[in-house]
């Protein structure tokens, strides 16, 4: 008995030993928490259906935040800073100005996490976690996510503005654009699949509906009646208006009927090589989850903090 219990204890230490070793290399896994905040998952899961509840539209906010920061700078959490009067971040660039939105639904999950496990998870992470949960609330697909980030002690305004694509992009700047971030163009269509859910301003598409040939003309006049040639820049419209809450594969429909509602979304169905991708999409939707999983899970190791870079911010607004 005592040689049993010497080598359980012993076996365990070394356990112990491992993942100490694994954390202090900083190795992401998705059991990165398991010991250290077991309640992690519980809290960031009901912080996003309480916050669904309220409004489903905050699915695709989320989705849009970490889409956002993971693609300037990585997945470090730098969009969730607030400017101050000596630092200027990601916030007011261009693509996020007016339109980013979910942040207090972060800072909520952040302050309980605090509670049950202080400093122990990163902003980073939660929005990671978050935007996962959301998707799959609204009937998407789940993906690996490895843990493990820490927030980035600082963002770039003028790096978002570079890096972020435009609505009103063309399909190479697109391409050359993912590409920079390690992704090609199955990866491309299928994370602008996310435009199955949610909703955009009238100054993002405005020029689309007045202006581009490549549209539907009954789709138009539709949106025009909500959207002036002046004015009317923060009236909205669905992303996908047969099912705005509900993560599937009709975006893809709607672009083979020219009905996208943003221009760089058109785009994709207008060349035959991604063209493809979208009429693959638009049949087989398991294709899409699969390929929108994959791209999720690539989007999410975009130059992660890890070890003693960065912090574990206390507030996701501010650095320590």
């Amino acid at each position: 008995m005592a040689m049993t219990f010497s080598s359980g204890f012993l076996g365990l230490s070394f356990f112990l030993l491992l993942l100490a070793s694994s954390t202090a290399n900083a190795r992401m896994h998705p059991m990165f928490y398991h010991w250290s905040c077991p309640q992690l998952t519980q809290i960031v899961n009901k912080g996003v259906r309480q916050a669904l509840a309220k409004e489903q539209r905050l699915g695709a906010s989320l989705l849009r935040l970490f889409f956002h920061d993971c693609f300037v700078n990585g997945c470090d959490g730098g969009l969730l800073l607030d400017d101050t009067s000596t630092f200027k971040g990601e916030k007011n660039a261009f693509p996020n100005r007016g339109t980013a939105r979910g942040f207090e639904v972060i800072d909520d999950i952040k302050t309980k996490l605090e509670v049950a496990c202080p400093g122990i998870v990163s902003c980073a992470d939660i929005l990671a976690l978050a935007t996962r949960y959301a998707v799959i609330k609204l009937g998407g697909p789940w993906w690996r996510l490895d843990l493990g980030r820490r927030d980035a002690r600082t963002a770039s305004e003028s790096k978002a503005n570079r890096d972020l694509p435009s609505p009103l992009s063309s399909l190479e700047r697109l391409v050359k654009s993912f590409k920079k971030k390690g992704m090609n163009e199955r990866d491309l269509t299928a994370l602008s699949g996310a435009h199955t859910i949610g909703q955009a301003q009238c100054f993002l598409f405005r020029s689309r509906i007045y202006n581009d040939t490549d549209i539907d003309p009954k789709f138009a006049k539709v949106r025009q009646a909500n959207c002036p040639w002046k004015g009317g820049n923060k009236k909205l419209a669905a992303l996908d208006e047969r099912s705005p809450n509900k993560f599937d594969n009709q975006f893809f429909k709607n672009l083979m009927k020219r009905q996208g509602l943003l221009h760089s979304d058109q785009v994709l169905f207008n060349n035959q090589s991604v063209g493809f991708i979208v009429r693959q999409y638009s049949m087989f939707q398991f294709i899409f989850f699969k390929d929108f999983s994959r791209g999720m899970t690539k989007l999410s190791n975009i130059s992660p903090l890890t070890g003693k870079k960065g912090e574990i911010r206390k507030n996701c607004r501010r650095v320590n």
